[in-house]
C-alpha cells in the first residue's frame, strides 16, 4: 500500500462502513463533480491517472468509475490490470466516447456516456452494489434492490 498522505481505499473503509467508490478521471472538474454527486452516501477515493488508480486500488474498493481516456493510459488498460490482480469489483466505464466495439468485450458492468447526472451516477453505483448484495440505502431514496 502506498505510504503517501493521500486518502486510500483502505483509509476510507476503516473510517466508515459505507461502500468505497474509486473515481478515475484525468479531468479534475469531472472528478470533483462525480465525487460531489456521490458524497456523503459513499466513501469516495479519486485518481487522476491510471497509475495512481492502481496505487490506490485494493480489495476494499467496491465500485470503480473509470474514464475511458486517461492521458498516458486507457481505462481498458487499467481495467485489465485490476482484473489481472484477481479483483472482481464492479466497474462502470464513464466516457465522453459512445459505447463501441473497442469496449464491447471489456469486463465491465455498465457504461455511461458523459455528461452524466447525479441520478444517473448514483443510480448506477446503487445497482452495481445491489448485484453483490451490498445495496446502499441512500439518504432519501428507496432501497436500490427493490427497483
Amino acid at each position: 500500500m502506498s505510504t503517501h498522505h493521500h486518502p486510500t481505499a483502505t483509509d476510507a473503509r476503516s473510517r466508515s462502513a459505507d461502500p468505497v467508490v474509486l473515481i478515475v478521471d484525468d479531468d479534475p472538474g469531472v472528478r470533483d463533480l462525480h465525487a460531489a454527486f456521490l458524497d456523503p452516501d459513499y466513501r469516495v477515493v479519486t485518481a487522476d491517472t491510471g497509475d495512481r488508480a492502481l496505487d490506490l486500488f485494493d480489495a476494499t474498493v467496491d465500485v470503480v468509475l473509470l474514464d475511458r481516456q486517461l492521458g498516458r493510459s486507457t481505462g481498458r488498460e487499467v481495467l485489465d490490470r485490476i482484473r489481472d490482480r484477481g479483483f472482481d469489483c464492479r466497474v462502470a466505464m464513464v466516457s465522453a466516447l459512445p459505447f463501441d466495439a473497442d469496449v464491447a468485450d471489456a469486463p465491465i458492468d455498465d457504461y455511461l456516456t458523459k455528461p452524466v447526472s447525479r441520478e444517473q451516477l448514483a443510480g448506477t453505483v446503487d445497482r452495481l452494489l445491489a448485484r453483490d448484495g451490498r445495496g446502499r440505502r441512500r439518504t432519501g431514496r428507496s432501497d436500490p434492490s427493490a427497483r
